[in-house]
């Protein structure tokens, strides 16, 4: 569901190919795309959830200013997926509201 050939802006780049994994699933990128353009091209459109009535949201201004696309990436929450350059092996959750931060080990003093 990419846009190979566009008429006004030519051929897409390629680039080479990586993986993310989705809600545990795994999604072909190319790296270095915005995370939602990957999403996008995979058949997602729903990216989030409200908090308050549990609506979908997904990609609006594709800028970074709004917050319909943000979701949890590799434990940390409200990650703008829109401008956020993929990685290979990157984890990326769905997110309800504002979102949960992963707990993490405390490292130990020495």
């Amino acid at each position: 569901m990419r846009v190979d050939v566009h008429p006004i802006l030519g051929n897409a780049p390629t680039g080479k190919s990586i993986i993310l994994l989705v809600d545990g699933r795994p999604i072909k990128a190319i790296e270095g795309e915005p995370i939602a353009a990957a999403l996008l091209a995979s058949g997602r459109r729903v990216l989030r959830h409200t908090a308050r009535h549990g609506e979908p949201r997904g990609l609006f201004c594709a800028l970074g200013r709004c917050t319909d696309c943000v979701m949890t990436v590799d434990g940390q929450p409200n990650v703008r997926t829109c401008v956020t350059p993929a990685r290979d092996g990157m984890v990326i959750e769905s997110q309800v509201g504002l979102g949960r931060w992963k707990h993490l080990p405390l490292e130990k003093e020495e």
